[in-house]
C-alpha cells in the first residue's frame, strides 16, 4: 500500500507564495501520475495539475501561469510552487497517485489566502 504525506500549507496574503510538498512510501515505477487536488467549503474537489512519470504537466485554467508542479531528484516526491496566490485559491490540498489501476490519496494540507 502507499502512502502519501503532504506538507507546506499554512496561512499567506494574497500575493504571495506556499510550496506544498508530498512524499510517497515505497518504490513508485513505471506508469504513473501524481497530482494535487483542492476542495474549497461547499465545492467539490478539483484537479489542480498532474504530472507522469514521462514529465507530463497538465493544469486547470484558474492556476495557469501561477502554479507549477514538478517533481524533485526523488521520484516519490511531488511539489506545488503556488505563487501569486489569491483567495480563491483557499482549499485543503490533496497529493494523489494513479498507479497499478489504484488511486492513493494524502490526508490533506490547509491552504488559506487572506490578509
Amino acid at each position: 500500500q502507499v502512502q502519501l504525506v503532504e506538507s507546506g500549507g499554512g496561512l499567506v496574503q494574497p500575493g504571495g507564495s506556499l510550496r506544498l510538498s508530498c512524499a510517497a512510501s515505497g518504490s513508485i515505477f513505471g506508469l504513473n501520475v501524481m497530482a494535487w487536488y483542492r476542495q474549497a467549503p461547499g465545492k467539490q474537489r478539483e484537479l489542480v495539475a498532474s504530472i507522469t512519470n514521462l514529465r507530463t504537466t497538465n493544469y486547470a485554467d484558474s492556476v495557469k501561469g501561477r502554479f507549477t508542479i514538478s517533481r524533485g531528484n526523488n521520484v516519490n516526491t511531488v511539489y506545488l510552487q503556488m505563487n501569486s496566490l489569491k483567495p480563491e485559491d483557499t482549499a485543503v490540498y490533496y497529493c494523489n497517485i494513479r498507479w497499478l489501476r489504484n488511486d492513493y490519496w494524502g490526508q490533506g494540507t490547509q491552504v488559506t489566502v487572506s490578509s
